[in-house]
């Protein structure tokens, strides 16, 4: 018995859809399970070639052993604990580190002249890591500042994502060529050696220098107004003391993975710098647990009074929604503090679909006006601060290489939420009555990005 093209293609495609309803679920959050099988209930062929292409999170087996052999070095003799820094150790791998000198720059331009002096004043490395890493007015200026040290004889090395700057990349790598500086991409798109997804990215931001100072946060090497019609804000964090290793080893373990080094030895602690007390979270994954996600959902349950969280994308699951539900209920004050202005369309109208229903549900969201606020934060209390490269979406939980930096000390997190404070003086509330009013061809565009960022 033969059978025709057209049974042929109705077969398979039944079977492409009643495997996706056994392999699909497996180690995924309900939200994206639910997409993908959509997705692949109505379009089966396209469903499953994207599915394939970017439906599993995982990176390739080499880097999962590579990576545990090079974390054998984070441990470390750390400050007394608290409850949140011994979840976080657990999560992460990082003590918490006593003895540090903090100061925050949310001033951009401010920031670049204070990583290029303190370049200028490198005696013997320069290592950076960012997402983009530009061949515009801001790169030339950094890479100005490495040639200078090379010729010092400092020794500098640049790890940049091929993704995140993409734009530039060709003339990035000319640029850091001409400067003299060592560099690296990060998560290379490979097709030996094990495939790596284009969406898996490198998005940290560390930058430091002879490893008694680092920089911590959300800017990259690249203008402000990179976007055209757009300026950036930012928050970035400049570290002295014992914290400072940290930060030097979690470099080398991105730099020793991408280049296949060994490890050089863990340096010594700086003598103290400060009263600071701060912490380094590492998350991505390559690491077991979700490290930011798990931690940000059980601090949120442990809220009691006040909760700000700054974003710029925001696209909750089902744990972090029901986490900020639980808060309001007991009475705390949750703000959202988000950008009015959007330059990812898709996300934009994700994050939008959530407003309602964070609204109906008593929380309080600010909207960033005339900039991209672009800074990544949030305060708990007034007891806890992190400050750092993840944002408060599906991409950062479970896609992206994130680093944040905790802040423990009651100093370092009262000067977080003096920053947050000038952000919402300056920001518009939403207001559910105004919400409710946008019109109904928003929403039904609102909801359909909403399905189609789930799907990690």
């Amino acid at each position: 018995m033969s059978i025709d093209a057209g049974t042929l293609v109705t077969l398979s495609e039944w079977a492409i859809r009643i495997a996706a309803v056994i392999v699909v679920p497996q180690r995924r959050a309900p939200a994206a399970a639910r997409s993908w099988l959509l997705l692949i209930l109505f379009v089966p062929y396209a469903g499953l070639a994207l599915y394939l292409m970017i439906g599993r999170p995982r990176l390739p087996p080499w880097r999962h052993r590579r990576a545990a052999e090079l974390a054998t070095l984070r441990a470390g003799e750390g400050a007394a604990e608290s409850e949140v820094s011994r979840f976080a150790a657990a999560v992460g791998a990082w003590p918490p580190s006593a003895g540090n000198q903090l100061t925050f720059h949310p001033d951009y331009e401010e920031c670049v002249t204070r990583l290029i002096a303190d370049i200028d004043q490198a005696s013997h490395s320069v290592d950076m890591l960012a997402y983009i890493f530009a061949s515009d007015r801001i790169g030339e200026r950094v890479a100005a500042a490495l040639r200078r040290a090379q010729e010092r004889g400092v020794t500098c090395r640049v790890l940049f994502d091929p993704v995140g700057s993409a734009r530039w990349r060709g003339r990035t790598q000319r640029l850091l060529a001409r400067s003299g500086a060592r560099y690296r991409q990060a998560l290379p798109l490979r097709m030996l050696k094990g495939f790596t997804r284009r969406d898996l990215r490198n998005h940290r931001k560390l930058y430091l220098v002879d490893g008694r100072i680092g920089w911590i946060g959300s800017q990259n090497i690249v203008a402000p107004d990179f976007r055209p019609g757009i300026v950036n804000r930012e928050l970035m964090v400049r570290a002295e003391g014992p914290l400072v290793v940290q930060m030097q080893v979690q470099f080398d373990t991105d730099w020793c993975l991408e280049s296949g080094e060994d490890m050089p030895p863990r340096p010594a602690d700086p003598p103290p710098a400060g009263d600071a007390v701060a912490q380094l979270l590492p998350s991505g994954p390559d690491l077991p647990v979700e490290a930011f996600q798990s931690l940000l959902v059980w601090q949120l349950h442990r809220a009691e009074q006040r909760v700000v969280i700054v974003t710029p994308y925001f696209i909750p699951d089902t744990d972090l929604l029901a986490a900020l539900r639980s808060a309001v209920l007991r009475g705390v004050e949750v703000h959202l503090l988000l950008s009015h202005v959007m330059d990812q369309p898709l996300v934009g109208l994700a994050q939008r679909s959530y407003y309602g229903e964070l609204l109906a549900m008593g929380v309080m969201i600010h909207r960033f006006p005339h900039y991209l606020l672009h800074a990544k934060n949030l305060v708990i209390d007034e007891r806890l601060a992190i400050v750092g490269s993840s944002n408060i979406d599906l991409r950062s939980f479970q896609l992206n290489l994130e680093i944040n930096l905790l802040l423990l000390d009651d100093g370092s997190v009262r000067q977080v939420a003096a920053i947050q404070r000038d952000w919402l003086e300056e920001s518009e509330p939403l207001l559910a009555d105004e919400w409710r009013q946008r019109p109904f061809r928003q929403r039904i565009v609102e909801n359909i990005a909403r399905l189609f960022d789930s799907l990690v």
